[in-house]
This record gives structure tokens, C-alpha cells and sequence, in this order.
């Protein structure tokens, strides 16, 4: 378990952690992508709490569940990996419709597409309709990516990159949190700070708008660049429902067809300020 996962001691993992059925959180659709498990750098203990606190209708599982980049380097794989996939594989066998769209980083599943296995269907791409009836692309959003589209030598470059970078972040927030310091997100801030980056994320967000928009739907839903977002781009509702390494989110849809996203602290830690998803995106929401 990465210093990350042990950010709350055993003794307050007991006493705040600990959900009945009774106290589970329902919503009708549930969104999350680049868990990336199989990897130090997923928050598997926390993404565990997630699904076991959470239930709903539906669970799209948008894309990098299985980083299959990284287990061709270097296997691994504990016991909390194999929590999260066996969760998933029991919400799927009580009546959950999981929905598996795969990936850059498990693109190996992309063989199965159009087939279900354990009751998970496993899909290129497809159309949710909410509650209010607004038609919304899911995908991952790989292929729209000029990284990956031309140059996949540079996106594992990219990939070792920013594994490093995680590796020196739990380091920094393992000494924050004994210090009693919020988390905070080295990555994001260069995301944020670099303008090449920043130039990519936009030119990324505005491709998948107009996707949804040459198809006539209203919105598209996506993962793939770990930035949680809920935004108008042009009439079209744009949504990541960000990563399980840093943002710890997800996009949800209420029974009134609300779209909205949370992190593991607005459900795990309702009380408290999360510092995991950047304020702009905690604060986005849209009805669709």
C-alpha cells in the first residue's frame, strides 16, 4: 500500500469508513476512469471505499482500469487490486449494468469489444441518455489525442514521466500529512502552470465537443487526461470524470438526470473541505 493510501490511520479508517447498506449513496449513473490499477500510484484503498459506499443503476468504467503499460515493466498487483475487481464483479452480479470502454493503457481488452463477461459488457463507445432524456458520447478519449494518435513513443515517454513524478509526490504528501497538510498535487499544478499543457488539455476538451456535436448529441462524457471538468464548450456539456492516482472523482448523474462530480471526500467525507479536486472542478455542475 503507497504512503497515499495510509494518509488516515487504521484507527480513523474504522470509524469513518464503516457502511451499512443502509447508508449507501445512491445515484443512478456512476463515471470512473484511469484507475490505473496495477500500479503503485493507484489509490486502490480509497477507490475500494468508493465503490463499497456508492451504488447505483449503472457504472460506466471509462477507460485505463488495468494499466497494462506499466505490468509489461514491472507486475503489480496486491490484494486491494484484486478488492477493487472483485466489487465490481459482485455490483455487476446483484443487477448493476457495468460498462467497461477501454483504454489506451488496457487496449488489449479492445479485442472483446461487443462481448460480456461477468455480466460486465464491454463497449468501444457509446450513447447514455439521462433522466432528462440529453444524449451524451461516453468514451475514453485516447484517439483524440495527437500524443497518442501520432507519436506513441513519446506517450510512454510521457507515461514514465509522470510515473516519476507520482513516485516523488507521495513522497512529498507522505511528510504533508504528518505534518498535518492537505493534499496536494504536484502534476496538476504543472498541468495547470505549464502553458504547452494547458494548450493540450483545451485543444483535447474542444476536439471531443465537437465530436458530440457532429454526431447531434449534447454532451460527450470521458477520462484519459486525469483533469475532473464539468463545462459549456460551445452549447456542447463537456465531462472527465478525472483518474484514481490523484483527483480521486468521479462523474455522477442523480435520479433528476443531474450530472455532477464528486470525489472519495464529498462521499467518504462529507463534513470535511476535499483538496483532492481543483475548486473549479469540485464546484461544476450541470443539469443534462
Amino acid at each position: 500500500m503507497t504512503p497515499a493510501d495510509q494518509f488516515l490511520s487504521e484507527k480513523m479508517s474504522r470509524k469513518l469508513f464503516r457502511h451499512s447498506k443502509k447508508e449507501l449513496t445512491h445515484f443512478r449513473t456512476i463515471w470512473i476512469s484511469d484507475l490505473h490499477l496495477g500500479t503503485t500510484g493507484c489509490q486502490a484503498a480509497r477507490l475500494l471505499e468508493f465503490l463499497q459506499a456508492t451504488e447505483s443503476d449503472t457504472l460506466y468504467l471509462v477507460g485505463d482500469i488495468i494499466d497494462g503499460w506499466q505490468l509489461k515493466r514491472r507486475w503489480y498487483w496486491d490484494q486491494v487490486h484484486n478488492n477493487v475487481v472483485q466489487t465490481v464483479l459482485k455490483k455487476a452480479k446483484k443487477g448493476t449494468n457495468v460498462i467497461f470502454v477501454p483504454g489506451n493503457h488496457d487496449e488489449a481488452v479492445r479485442q472483446f469489444i461487443d462481448l460480456d463477461f461477468g455480466g460486465i459488457k464491454v463497449r468501444d463507445e457509446l450513447v447514455h441518455v439521462t433522466a432528462q432524456g440529453k444524449r451524451m458520447l461516453v468514451l475514453h478519449g485516447d484517439r483524440f489525442d495527437g500524443v497518442i494518435a501520432c507519436a506513441k513513443w513519446l506517450a510512454y515517454l510521457g507515461d514514465n514521466l509522470y510515473t516519476v513524478i507520482l513516485k516523488f509526490n507521495q513522497v512529498l504528501n507522505s511528510w504533508r500529512a504528518r505534518r498535518g497538510l492537505p493534499y496536494w498535487s504536484l502534476s496538476q499544478y504543472l498541468k495547470l502552470k505549464v502553458k504547452n499543457a494547458v494548450s493540450y488539455i483545451s485543444s483535447f476538451e474542444h476536439a471531443l465537443a465537437d465530436e458530440a456535436r457532429q454526431r447531434g448529441l449534447d454532451g460527450v462524457i470521458c477520462g484519459h487526461i486525469h483533469k475532473p471538468e464539468i463545462r459549456q464548450i460551445d452549447g456542447i456539456t463537456y465531462c472527465n470524470d478525472g483518474d484514481w492516482v490523484e483527483s480521486l472523482s468521479a462523474l455522477v448523474e442523480d435520479v433528476s438526470g443531474e450530472l455532477r462530480l464528486v470525489s472519495w471526500h464529498d462521499i467518504m467525507l462529507p463534513d470535511r473541505i476535499s483538496n483532492t479536486i481543483p475548486e473549479m472542478a469540485l464546484a461544476s455542475s450541470v443539469s443534462a
